[in-house]
């Protein structure tokens, strides 16, 4: 009776943080998402590697997770505090680029900041294994990124009025005119936003992890080779990963460079009019869509779930990338988002079906790891060989690739239920 309470009580204390750290979330989301590569383009005139280093950024704190996990492991913090501490170094990140106006020095804090936010979802993962129940954990996760979604889908919109050069903004009656040269009020916000983030995650129950009597920093990976479906999924995921990743930062290029002729009216497409393609209209389709795919995540066969997915993300790279009008690429946006409303949930649950409970956030650090290396790479490729390939041709590479990793789950769809009994048993007779 007394250990029901308690489990509650973390249940719905971790619940309720979470739901006020989305708002954060959502705030930070579009400085990844947006923003950061935006100022990039319009605010400093970046080179094709800056940006690719900025898209990137969350990547590197990706690769790195196996890392700060062991690190968390061997010091013995608690998993919600050292998350809360990965949130006050971003902060200092986004406050560092406010004042100091130099290229370079936006660049390395656009990373550090990103790497911060990214480098904690293996510990978050472990918090949502400990106290949400596996049958509400996808309902109740999906409900926190609602508030993300939301609170991104208006921040964007918002940020992005206040970057375009013909908005006119009255604010505590005074006259304001939109200019992207106000970006470091906006990287002031992102700051706010992450110090948020960190008083949350200090007040999210959570335990020190359990040791797994290992030195190596980067220990996690042996899962890959001893668990076969997790590897299947893991190279799958690089499929579908590499594919998204590296059309990702081309949106936003496609839309602000002018080389590409992407015009609205006659006029080259203001900052509010790419927030909404990139940003405010992907979000209102995830936020109408998350309930359902938290739902589904609950009951659903994962691998079913996860190609129904795939095939969502490469429709809409298709209709984005090779349409050519405004209705192709609000359509495309469209698409992204239904798709992207169901990764949030796979993306960040999916362990917690296939790991045993007290591994569950090296499991999630070894797919960052993955996701963080095809992240990196992703942009790189993407940002060289758009200067000599059309991005039509680009966005039909990308959904062979999807498709291709999408052929790898059809074997595993016997697996998508009781995952981690069969891979057991599996490993079991053949040892």
């Amino acid at each position: 009776m007394f250990a029901t309470v308690v489990a509650d009580s973390r249940t719905e204390l971790t619940y309720r943080y979470e739901r006020w750290r989305a708002i954060s979330a959502g705030i930070i989301e579009t400085a990844g998402t947006t923003f950061l590569l935006l100022i990039a383009v319009r605010g400093y005139q970046a080179g094709a590697f800056a940006k690719a280093f900025v898209a990137g950024g969350g990547s590197l704190g990706l690769i790195l997770a196996p890392w700060v996990v062991s690190r968390v492991e061997a010091a013995g913090w608690l998993v919600a505090k050292a998350a809360s501490r990965l949130a006050v170094l971003g902060a200092c990140s986004f406050l560092i680029m406010a004042l100091v106006r130099v290229q370079s020095v936006f660049v390395v804090g656009a990373v550090l900041a990103m790497a911060c936010a990214a480098a904690a979802i293996p510990l978050m993962t472990q918090i949502y294994q400990e106290n949400y129940v596996e049958t509400e954990r996808g309902r109740r996760f999906a409900r926190a990124i609602m508030i993300r979604i939301a609170t991104a889908a208006c921040f964007g919109q918002l940020a992005g009025l206040a970057l375009s050069d013909k908005t006119k903004l009255e604010f505590l009656g005074h006259q304001f005119s939109g200019d992207i040269g106000l970006f470091p009020w906006l990287l002031v916000a992102f700051a706010g936003a992450f110090a948020f983030a960190s008083f949350c995650l200090a007040r999210v129950p959570s335990r020190p992890l359990t040791a797994s009597g290992g030195k190596h920093p980067f220990r996690a990976l042996k899962y890959v080779r001893q668990d076969r479906v997790f590897r299947q999924t893991l190279i799958s995921w690089m499929f579908l990963g590499f594919a998204t990743l590296m059309m990702a930062p081309l949106r936003v290029e496609y839309l602000a460079n002018q080389k590409y002729g992407v015009t609205l009216h006659g006029a080259a497409l203001t900052a509010g009019a790419i927030a909404l393609l990139t940003s405010v209209i992907p979000n209102i389709a995830r936020l109408m869509l998350n309930p359902l795919w938290g739902w589904l995540f609950d009951r659903m066969n994962f691998f079913v779930l996860r190609i129904t997915l795939n095939l969502g993300f490469a429709l809409g790279i298709l209709s984005f990338f090779t349409t050519g009008s405004m209705t192709g690429m609000i359509a495309g946006a469209i698409f992204y988002g239904a798709a992207a409303a169901g990764g949030d949930v796979a993306w960040s649950l999916w362990v917690t079906k296939f790991a045993p409970p007290e591994r569950v956030a090296d499991y999630m650090s070894v797919h960052t790891f993955f996701t963080g290396v095809r992240g990196v790479v992703a942009p790189v490729i993407a940002f060289q060989l758009v200067s000599g390939l059309p991005l039509n041709v680009m966005g039909w590479v990308s959904a062979g690739l999807i498709l291709v990793g999408t052929s790898f789950l059809i074997p595993e769809i016997k697996f998508g239920k009781g995952a981690r009994r069969a891979t057991a048993l599996v490993e079991e007779v053949s040892e």
